[in-house]
């Protein structure tokens, strides 16, 4: 039988990547724009204080929001914001079939197992199509799935500079820099970065070195390594520095943000199926039922498939130290669930700055992720080993039944989570803006002072968003800054309001619900006031508010200019020095990894040239 060319089994992978990718975002690739709980992409954003993250609310958000606002001046940001989601997907899932090749090569030697096209395409499966991705979907978390995509390319780029190969800085770079678009994908990322860089070297040999000298290049690697995770994360960690937000969180969001137990599972069964996201109403349909266990014991049976043939590769310090991640991954946030887990956490959250970013503690469970594609992986020759067995009385796999194999396990993973498809059961749906927000838009431009928003709160509800809450999309809209507390009102278990650490902002929303003077809007620095109509949350006061001056009025917003100066609140000049700097920083690290990757394909091409 003629063997399939290299170059055909490559190409193979990536193919079949996008069009799952394709397939899980589906209506978003009409026009319109992703407006979904915390997901916001409007045609154009800002440069604003706040996008850079010089708030006194906590940099959640940075420097995806200068990041977007660079490129929607170049582009339209719906577009951009689009083209990010499907690209994270795409190397998601491309990179977990990458990954088992580095580990697990199609002709590997024993005791590790050997993976062909068929388990590089169930490992990529196993990555894309699973309720953590849905959920982080319906929850609007776009941007940290860029840091989700970068797992297996952490462990690829890893897996090369332990043997040696150069070539895996730039691709370590690229990695760090596309997942720190998000604090918590920088975290992520730098995590498992460097767990993989810190591990022992167990049966990696260094040809002619001596013991200290194989120490040396392992202090040497994690030094190199863990300069990038901060050159990746610099963004968040300077605009928290500098802002003093975030320093100390409110205990109430320990226990709305802990993982949640599903329907017929536990709180363990649940991270365990990559499930459990603290916001019962963002999780597919399929997963509030008892499907949610059927499904459940699909994935994790077939991940558990290739267990036996990952146990004979433990001598592999890598493969030991994804189990590991993967086992703490459903541990941790099972035990932070706990009675003393969410005590430990309101410590945490009290006297560790910025420990309020991390307080979701089901997202960390992607951590599993590469594992279970290596696992899911490594099952194929054992599942098509059975299959032989049953059918042919003979447990030599073959060609045909690996694929067989591999056909019928992405058939079972795929089935397990149904409504993932078409943009989450059609609730990843583009959404249009009224006319009445450019109008705003360019009425505000080059105007002075910040713009404080009513009614009150950070989430919003309208007519022509669609059912779910959606984030306020002013502060991305307006060319001024939009002070936000920074509070989230929790609806569901009973309901809690969660407080935000926004002080000035906090004080504007006072004097607006509660009533004052146009000067004393002017104090705070505000110089305009929006009013969005059809949606719920606390009105401002009418009798302040008719003391302004009506610039814009439709069904949609009402545009007030304050009348006066509005004071000045612009954070000092060594502030936005450090915050632009590390901003600069990390997107040089990104291009420099990307231009790097280039390169070293280039040469690497043109060694292969006879």
């Amino acid at each position: 039988m003629t063997s399939r060319p290299e170059w055909l089994s490559r190409a193979v992978e990536p193919a079949y990547t996008l069009v799952l990718a394709l397939v899980i975002v589906g209506p978003l690739l009409g026009p319109g724009y992703l407006l979904l709980r915390d997901a916001v992409s409007t045609p154009r954003s800002f440069l604003t204080d706040s996008a850079l993250g010089l708030s006194d609310a906590a940099a959640r958000a940075v420097p995806q929001d200068a990041a977007i606002a660079v490129l929607s001046a170049v582009v339209d940001g719906g577009l951009a914001v689009k083209t990010i989601l499907v690209a994270a997907l795409w190397a998601a899932g491309w990179g977990a079939a990458r990954m088992v090749a580095a580990l697990f090569p199609a002709r590997g030697t024993f005791p590790r197992p050997s993976v062909g096209v068929g388990g590089r395409l169930l490992a990529a499966t196993v990555t894309m199509w699973n309720p953590y991705v849905a959920e982080r979907l319906l929850q609007g978390h776009w941007s940290l799935l860029t840091g989700y995509a970068a797992l297996p390319w952490v462990v690829i780029a890893t897996t090369r500079t332990r043997r040696g190969k150069p070539r895996g800085w730039p691709v370590l770079a690229t990695a760090l820099a596309a997942a720190g678009l998000t604090p918590t994908g920088a975290v992520l990322a730098s995590l498992l970065a460097l767990v993989l860089l810190v591990v022992p070297a167990g049966p990696v040999r260094v040809f002619g070195s001596s013991d200290y000298q194989k120490r040396a290049q392992g202090v040497r690697r994690v030094g190199i390594g863990a300069a990038l995770a901060v050159v990746a994360s610099a963004p968040w960690l300077v605009a928290t520095a500098v802002s003093g937000a975030g320093a100390e969180g409110d205990t109430a969001g320990v226990a709305a943000f802990a993982a949640r137990a599903e329907p017929w599972l536990a709180t363990t069964g649940s991270l365990a199926g990559l499930g459990g996201i603290w916001n019962a109403d963002a999780v597919p349909g399929s997963r509030t039922t008892p499907w949610a266990l059927i499904a459940t014991a699909i994935l994790l049976a077939v991940v558990a498939l290739g267990l036996p043939a990952v146990w004979r590769a433990r001598r592999s310090p890598v493969v030991v130290a994804l189990a590991v991640l993967a086992a703490a991954a459903v541990v941790v946030p099972t035990l932070a669930a706990t009675g003393w887990g969410l005590a430990v956490g309101e410590w945490a959250v009290v006297h560790l700055p910025g420990y309020g970013l991390m307080r979701d503690a089901q997202k960390w469970v992607a951590l599993a992720v590469p594992f279970y594609a290596l696992s899911a992986a490594a099952g194929v020759s054992v599942l098509a080993s059975l299959a032989r067995r049953v059918f042919a009385d003979d447990p030599a796999p073959t060609r045909a039944s690996r694929a067989g194999a591999a056909v019928v396990a992405i058939g079972a993973v795929l089935l397990s989570l149904p409504d993932l498809a078409w943009g989450v059961g059609g609730a990843l749906r583009p959404v249009h803006y009224p006319e009445a927000w450019q109008r705003v838009t360019a009425l505000v431009e080059g105007g002075a002072g910040d713009v404080a928003v009513l009614p009150a709160g950070t989430f919003r509800r309208f007519p022509w968003s669609g059912d779910a809450p959606v984030l306020d999309p002013a502060p991305r809209w307006l060319p001024l800054d939009v002070p936000q507390t920074g509070r989230l009102i929790v609806l569901f278990g009973g309901g809690s309001t969660i407080a935000g650490e926004g002080d000035r902002s906090a004080e504007i929303e006072r004097l607006l619900i509660g009533g004052g003077e146009p000067g004393d809007l002017t104090n705070l620095g505000v110089g305009w006031v929006l009013v969005e109509h059809d949606t719920p949350g606390t009105p401002g006061d009418g009798e302040l508010l008719s003391a302004l001056d009506r610039v814009h009025d439709d069904e949609n917003l009402t545009l007030y200019r304050v009348p006066g100066t509005p004071t000045e609140y612009a954070p000092g000049t060594a502030a936005r020095v450090a915050v632009v700097s590390a901003h600069l920083a990390w997107a040089a690290l990104l291009a420099g990894g990307v231009l790097g990757c280039v390169a070293g394909r280039g040469r690497a091409r043109r060694a292969d040239q006879p």
